[in-house]
C-alpha cells in the first residue's frame, strides 16, 4: 500500500539520506548541497507530495511542465537529469524508480521534518486566477521591455548578454528565468551600476517568488535592486514598476499600488503593464469601478497586457455583470485551450453561479489541458460540495504539491489530509496569519484563511470576525462565500447574512459608479 504523502505539502522533508527544503528549493546530502534546480527540483517536489504512489506521465506533465506541451520522452529525460544530480542509478534506483508503462514513484516514503522559523508570509491566493493574471501580465510586458528607451540608459544595455537575458526572462519557464538571472548577474559582476541588468534582475528575482515558488527572500532582493535604481533615477518608470512588482510578490498591496501608480504617472504609454497590475489590486481592495476604469485604459497602451480579457471579465463578474463575464470566460475557454488561467476561470464562473454539474463538466474538460494549481483547488471545492472529503483532500494535496508556497493550498491540504492537522498546528497557523495581516495593507482574502482555520477548531464567532475583517479590507466575492462548502457552517448565522448584505451594498455602489460613467459597447450588459 502506498504511504500517505507528507501532511501540509510544503516545508522540509527527508527522503532516505536526502534533506529537501521546499521553501528554499535546496537538496542536501550530509550537509552538502546538491545541484538540483529548475524543473528537476519541481519534479522531485511533486513526487514528494505524492508519497510512494505511482505517478503517471500525464500527471507529471500537467503538474511540472504546464502550460508547456511536452511528451513522455521529455519526462524521461528530466528524470534522468534528476537522477544524475542525486547520484542515483536508474538500473538500481535508490530514490526514484520507473514503473514500466505507468510512470514513476519514490523508492521510499518521504518524512516531514520540523520546520524552522517560518519565513515571511507570502500573500494568499484565493481560488481563481485573478492574482496570477496580474503577475503573468507584468512578466509578459517585461519580455518586450527595452530599457534603452529611457534617456539615461547606459550603453551596456545593448550588450548581447542582456538581450539574451530579456529573451529568456520573457519565455515564462522556470529554467529560462534562471538562465536570465545568470546572465544578469554576470553583467553586474563586471558593471555593478548597469541599470538594465539591475532592473532585469529585480524582475527575475521577483518572478522566482511569484511565478516559480522560491522563498520570499528573493522578493526582498528584488525590491532592494529596484529601490537602488529609484534613488539614482527617480523618474525611471520601469524602476517603479519593478518596485511595485516586488511589493506585489510580498503581499504588500498598498505599497505595490503606490509604485505601480507612480510608474504609470511617469510613463503612461509604456506602463500599461503597471496599470493592469494596479487594476488587479484595486479589485482586491474592493475598488471595482477604479479597477474596470484602469483595465480599460490599459488596453490603450503601446502593448496590450496578456490575459487582460480575463481580468476584465473578473471585475465584471464581481460587479454583477455575470452574463457578460461568463461569455468572456467561455470564449477564452473554447478558443484558447492552452490558456491555463482560462481553463480555471470558466468552470469557476459556473461554480460561483451554483451550476455545479456544468462546472464539473467544464473542469473535466480542463483536466485534459495544461493545468494550473487553482484547477486542483476548484476540484477540491466541488468534491466538498459532493460530500467526498477524501477526494477533496487529494485534490488540495495536488495543488499544494504543484505550488509549495501557496498558503491556501497548503492549509486546505493539511486540514483535509487523511490525518488532519491537529489543534497545535491550527493555533500556530492562526497566530502566523494574524501577525502578517493585522497591520493591514495585505491581501484581504488572507482573512478567509483565518476563518477556515477558526471553523476547523470550532470557533464560529472568531470565523465570523475574520470574514468581516476580509470584507472591511475590500473582499467583494459574495458568490464564493455563499457557494463554498468551506463556509457552509456559517450559513445560518445572522452575522454571516449581515456580512453578505454589506458586500451587496458595497458592490451596488461600485456598479452605480460604473453605470454613471457609461461603458463602451460590448463591455457589460447594463441591467
Amino acid at each position: 500500500m502506498s504511504e500517505a504523502p507528507p501532511a501540509g505539502g510544503a516545508g522540509r522533508h527527508r527522503l532516505l539520506d536526502l534533506e529537501i527544503d521546499l521553501a528554499r528549493r535546496h537538496v542536501a546530502r550530509g550537509g552538502t548541497r546538491l545541484d538540483v534546480g529548475g524543473l528537476s527540483f519541481d519534479l522531485l517536489a511533486f513526487l514528494l507530495g505524492c508519497g510512494t504512489r505511482v505517478v503517471s506521465f500525464d500527471e507529471l506533465i500537467a503538474a511540472v511542465w504546464a502550460p508547456a506541451v511536452v511528451n513522455e520522452e521529455t519526462v524521461t529525460q528530466r528524470v534522468k537529469l534528476l537522477r544524475q544530480a542525486l547520484g542515483d542509478d536508474g538500473r538500481n534506483p535508490r530514490y526514484v524508480r520507473s514503473v514500466r508503462g505507468r510512470g514513476y514513484q519514490l523508492c521510499a516514503p518521504p518524512q516531514a521534518l520540523a520546520d524552522e522559523v517560518p519565513p515571511r508570509r507570502m500573500r494568499s491566493r484565493r481560488v481563481g486566477a485573478l492574482v496570477a493574471l496580474a503577475l503573468a501580465t507584468l512578466a509578459a510586458a517585461f519580455a518586450a521591455w527595452r530599457i534603452a528607451s529611457a534617456p539615461d540608459a547606459p550603453a551596456a544595455a545593448q550588450d548581447e548578454r542582456l538581450q539574451r537575458a530579456r529573451y529568456y526572462a520573457g519565455i515564462g519557464q522556470d529554467d529560462d528565468n534562471e538562465r536570465a538571472i545568470a546572465l544578469y548577474e554576470e553583467v553586474l559582476r563586471e558593471a555593478p551600476a548597469d541599470t538594465d541588468a539591475r532592473l532585469g534582475l529585480a524582475f527575475a528575482y521577483g518572478a522566482r517568488v511569484c511565478l516559480y515558488n522560491r522563498g520570499p527572500d528573493w522578493s526582498e532582493r528584488a525590491l532592494a535592486l529596484a529601490q537602488d535604481v529609484i534613488a539614482e533615477q527617480p523618474r525611471n518608470s520601469l524602476a517603479r514598476a519593478a518596485a511595485g512588482y516586488a511589493h506585489d510578490c510580498r503581499g504588500e498591496i498598498d505599497a505595490a499600488i503606490a509604485d505601480y501608480e507612480r510608474a504609470v504617472a511617469l510613463d503612461p504609454q509604456a506602463r500599461a503593464d503597471s496599470l493592469a497590475s494596479a487594476a488587479n489590486l484595486y479589485a482586491a481592495k474592493g475598488r471595482l469601478a477604479d479597477a474596470l476604469r484602469a483595465d480599460l485604459r490599459s488596453q490603450e497602451g503601446a502593448m496590450r497586457p496578456r490575459f487582460l480579457d480575463l481580468q476584465i471579465a473578473r471585475v465584471l463578474e464581481l460587479l454583477g455583470f455575470t452574463a457578460t463575464a461568463e461569455r468572456r470566460y467561455e470564449r477564452v475557454f473554447r478558443l484558447y485551450p492552452d490558456n491555463v488561467f482560462g481553463n480555471v476561470d470558466y468552470p469557476r464562473c459556473l461554480f460561483l453561479q451554483g451550476r455545479l454539474a456544468e462546472s464539473s463538466a467544464a473542469l473535466e474538460q480542463a483536466r485534459q489541458r495544461p493545468r494550473h494549481p487553482d484547477l486542483a483547488l476548484l476540484e477540491g471545492e466541488l468534491a466538498l460540495l459532493r460530500g467526498d472529503r477524501a477526494a477533496a483532500g487529494e485534490a488540495f494535496e495536488r495543488a499544494a504539491a504543484m505550488r509549495p508556497h501557496d498558503g491556501r493550498a497548503a492549509l486546505l491540504a493539511a486540514l483535509h489530509a487523511p490525518t488532519p492537522a491537529d489543534a497545535a498546528w491550527i493555533a500556530t497557523r492562526v497566530d502566523e496569519l494574524h501577525a502578517s495581516l493585522d497591520h493591514g495593507g495585505e491581501w484581504p482574502d488572507g482573512w478567509l484563511d483565518v476563518a477556515v482555520l477558526e471553523l476547523a477548531r470550532g470557533s464560529s464567532a472568531a470565523a465570523l470576525d475574520a470574514v468581516q475583517r476580509a470584507v472591511d479590507a475590500g473582499y467583494r466575492d459574495r458568490a464564493y462565500l455563499q457557494t463554498s462548502a468551506l463556509f457552509r457552517a456559517l450559513a445560518a448565522e445572522p452575522r454571516f447574512a449581515a456580512t453578505l448584505d454589506a458586500i451587496g451594498r458595497a458592490v451596488a455602489r461600485e456598479r452605480d459608479a460604473v453605470l454613471a460613467e457609461g461603458l463602451p459597447a460590448g463591455i457589460a450588459d447594463a441591467k
